[in-house]
């Protein structure tokens, strides 16, 4: 594969670049440009020993981090491409000097690789969202505690919010028991689709769950609070599966909290305040999932195209690329990747303008269209490959797998679907007062010029 050597090399679309060129300042028009090389000729080469580093003894690929994910971060390090969705502006005292926009291309280039690159310059989901709470709403305390090591890269992180028997995607719905018990809290409760709590580097996991149920004020009832792994009564009860892939050594797990206490100084910004905090920390970590679905389907293009120009490849007595319906999902995957690509750098600039609470409806569209595009974009280039394309010699099927699990992650598909047109539907009012002013205008127009109206 091609090395690339110019940022805009990474979008891919010279357009693109050219909208938002005047908004990336020298120094990270410097750092996208070393990114770029650093996930081309460092990371890329890395993703098939990373993988097989891991072992197929079902225990011991729980206990064991790829030794080459640590050459990796040694070497982010040292080229400063370390924590960078952090943002100085929303978080001055640890954040790094990006705009959400600068890091939407950058995630988008670490997507290539799905989490390689990502975990690389630790800048992986959950702890990305984690990091982000303590750095809102953690006390002095909490933060020397659990962000000093999560930002260092020396610990990890889960958020405990989905529940088995309940239909979590409202998160209302969640039965999670937290309550106060002298100067400790306890938390009752069974979770699953945790997402790093199988890592043997997991020290903390945000739980979410019910502190006061008869609240009125049904987005009041919920808290989250701070549970260390090692606490009595945290039992992870096993791996979740998506289509056979476990993840390992993340994970997305089951987990059950049983009577387990922890002081009241783990709570997390005070208490009946877990639907503000999930909201200020998914509103950046559904964006950043967007971005990094971008350079998925960007990959996906990229090794549909080297799949169909290969002069080994013929098919009826022509190369592949010579078939139409070939030429037709190039086409295809490439208008859509450019157009979800304008959708999320629009989202992205909006959260520098307005904080996520103020680009609500720009996140919302980008979270339910750009992990379907991406499914299709990977769907036609596992299609080019034919059967090797679900197979493990590509990478493909993993993506595949990723981007699904998207449609649920942090919201369903619907949920967004659903605010957006009441959202939009709310506009109705204001468009017939609108067309009404207008109809108006238009009879007095006929009126002054003695003409009567033709359908």
């Amino acid at each position: 594969m091609s090395t690339y050597t110019h940022p805009v090399a990474a979008v891919t679309s010279p357009a693109a670049w050219a909208l938002i060129e005047d908004k990336f300042r020298p120094h990270a028009k410097e750092m996208l440009a070393k990114l770029v090389d650093f996930v081309q000729n460092e990371v890329v080469p890395a993703e098939r020993v990373y993988l097989a580093q891991i072992p197929t003894d079902p225990v011991k690929r729980w206990q064991t981090i790829p030794p080459i994910l640590d050459e990796l971060k040694t070497k982010a390090k040292k080229l400063c491409l370390w924590n960078m969705f952090l943002s100085k502006t929303h978080y001055p005292d640890v954040g790094i000097d990006l705009t959400n926009l600068e890091y939407a291309l950058m995630a988008e280039v670490m997507g290539r690789t799905g989490a390689l690159a990502s975990m690389a310059t630790n800048c992986s989901a959950p702890d990305t969202g984690n990091m982000e709470v303590f750095a809102r709403y953690g006390t002095p305390e909490q933060k020397k505690k659990w962000l000093v090591d999560l930002m260092a890269g020396k610990t990890r992180s889960s958020f405990s919010m989905t529940e088995r028997f309940v239909a979590s995607s409202d998160a209302t719905n969640i039965r999670t028991s937290i309550r106060k018990e002298g100067n400790e809290i306890v938390i009752n409760g069974h979770k699953w689709w945790i997402s790093g709590a199988g890592d043997p580097r997991c020290a903390v996991h945000l739980v979410m769950g019910k502190s006061d149920p008869t609240n009125p004020d049904r987005y009041k009832q919920q808290s989250i609070v701070i549970v260390p792994v090692n606490a009595p009564g945290v039992r992870v009860v096993r791996p979740m599966t998506a289509f056979g892939f476990d993840d390992a050594p993340e994970g997305h797990c089951e987990v059950i909290y049983e009577n387990v206490r922890v002081p009241e100084s783990n709570l997390i910004a005070g208490w009946g305040r877990g639907f503000e905090v999930i909201q200020g920390r998914l509103g950046p970590g559904r964006i950043h999932h967007c971005m990094r679905s971008i350079g998925l389907a960007q990959r996906a293009l990229d090794l549909m195209l080297e799949r169909i120009t290969d002069p080994t490849r013929k098919t009826f007595g022509k190369y592949l690329h010579e078939h139409g319906t070939i030429v037709s999902n190039v086409a295809k995957s490439r208008a859509e990747i450019d157009s979800a690509r304008l959708l999320v750098l629009s989202a992205a600039n909006q959260i520098d303008r307005a904080r996520a609470k103020g680009a609500m409806k720009e996140i919302g569209i980008a979270k339910f269209v750009v992990p379907s595009m991406a499914l299709d974009v990977v769907d036609r280039a596992m299609q080019s490959f034919g059967a090797e394309g679900i197979s493990q010699d590509t990478p493909l099927a993993y993506f595949f797998s990723g981007l699904r699990q998207l449609r649920y992650a942090d919201g369903p598909d619907e949920v967004h679907i659903q605010q957006i047109g009441r959202k939009e539907i709310e506009r109705a009012p204001e468009l017939v007062r609108l067309s009404q002013v207008a109809a108006r205008k238009e009879k007095q127009l006929f009126a002054s010029a003695g003409l009567e109206a033709r359908l």
